[in-house]
């Protein structure tokens, strides 16, 4: 499921996009903002997390030109507007593509190809398949195998990691543990707690239970991008009820 945030000072704008995303498979809306600073102090800080953001170009306040330069580091850039010769300007941030206004389905079906072809920032960093982090015990650094890490738990300046094997306190943040991490398999599901869905046994509520029967909460706002994540491998009947 790849996730999508949309960024425009115009309500109508959000809405056809937001619908052409919904009616794509294996894309998802997340969120939309039509201030760009809104969206900058969402993403930035890590209270959301999407793969791609589509960008309006002429916004008040922020450019979306400007805005892409903050945003390119966490995720994906598609620019959008009515203005065709803020094209160059767009590329030249190395945006995925440049959808111009008024756009139809087929035109954004072209984009969702490319950027399904197109890897995450920072994505040859997040293909390893271990890491290493400072211990609790000075002086030791601890490997620590991504695919057997269960999710991570915020301690004020500290981050507990838990795994199969045990748990392990480093000095990190929850904001440069999400950017370490790749977003294929990690979700932020609370304000404290990353979650790797693999490890994901059940949902309850607002409550998510991992295979070491641990039980984490669901955070409001995260709540959308993460349930889009399991309704896109939900195995459900097609007949009536």
């Amino acid at each position: 499921m790849i996730t999508c945030y949309i960024v425009d000072d115009e309500a109508h704008a959000i809405q056809i996009l937001a619908r052409y995303v919904e009616q794509t498979p294996g894309l998802a809306v997340v969120g939309s903002a039509d201030n760009p600073l809104q969206a900058l102090q969402a993403i930035s800080t890590g209270q959301i997390s999407p793969q791609v953001v589509f960008v309006d170009v002429d916004m008040p306040q922020l450019s979306g030109v400007e805005l892409a330069e903050f945003l390119s580091p966490y995720s994906r850039i598609v620019f959008t507007t009515a203005y065709e010769a803020y094209a160059l300007q767009a590329f030249d941030k190395n945006a995925v593509d440049y959808l111009l206004k008024p756009f139809t389905y087929e035109r954004f079906l072209k984009t969702v190809q490319r950027i399904q072809h197109t890897p995450t920032p920072a994505s040859s960093q997040r293909e390893q398949e271990y890491f290493f982090i400072k211990s609790e015990v000075k002086g030791r650094v601890t490997r620590i195998d991504l695919k057997d890490v269960l999710y991570v738990e915020a301690l004020e300046n500290y981050i507990r990691i838990h795994t199969v094997q045990g748990k392990h306190v480093t000095y990190l943040t929850m904001k440069e543990m999400e950017a370490y991490l790749p977003k294929e398999h990690f979700l932020r599901v609370h304000k404290s707690y990353i979650v790797h869905t693999p490890y994901v046994r059940a949902v309850e509520g607002n409550q998510i239970i991992v295979d070491n029967k641990d039980t984490i909460p669901l955070g409001a706002i995260y709540r959308a991008e993460f349930l889009a994540e399991v309704h896109s491998r939900l195995w459900k009947s097609k007949r009536l009820p």
